[in-house]
């Protein structure tokens, strides 16, 4: 979090992984001061198509609906989740011609502010 304040590292990345034995290839990216409009104010989840093995075999544009959680690790139940459709028209969700996609996502996916209260239930830092 600090790091993301500082502006040192604005973002931090998942390992990629595959959505199924020959599905598309893809990662998480995680703004945890925010991106775009919500930069200072909300974490901000991205998702990331990336060239994979089976790209050839796959229907393009990638149109599967994301879903990103945040899990309260309190008893309280509070958990986010959060869902989007992808723009068909996006080149984030094209065929892969480099490495990586540019990310989609959700800005506004959960207040700053909220991850930084203490006993907040979803962070062992504050």
């Amino acid at each position: 979090m600090a790091d993301a304040h500082s502006e040192r590292q604005t973002s931090i990345f998942s390992p990629p992984f595959y959505s199924s034995p020959t599905g598309y290839k893809m990662r998480a990216r995680l703004y945890l001061n925010g991106d775009g409009n919500a930069r200072h104010t909300h974490m901000s989840p991205s998702f990331v198509l990336m060239t994979g093995e089976y790209n050839g075999i796959l229907k393009w544009p990638f149109n599967h609906k994301v879903t990103f959680c945040l899990y309260d690790q309190s008893s309280q139940n509070r958990h986010v989740i959060d869902s989007f459709r992808p723009d068909i028209k996006s080149n984030s969700f094209q065929r892969p011609h480099s490495d990586m996609n540019i990310a989609g996502g959700i800005p506004e996916f959960f207040p700053v502010s909220m991850i930084q209260q203490t006993g907040n239930g979803y962070s062992n830092y504050y």
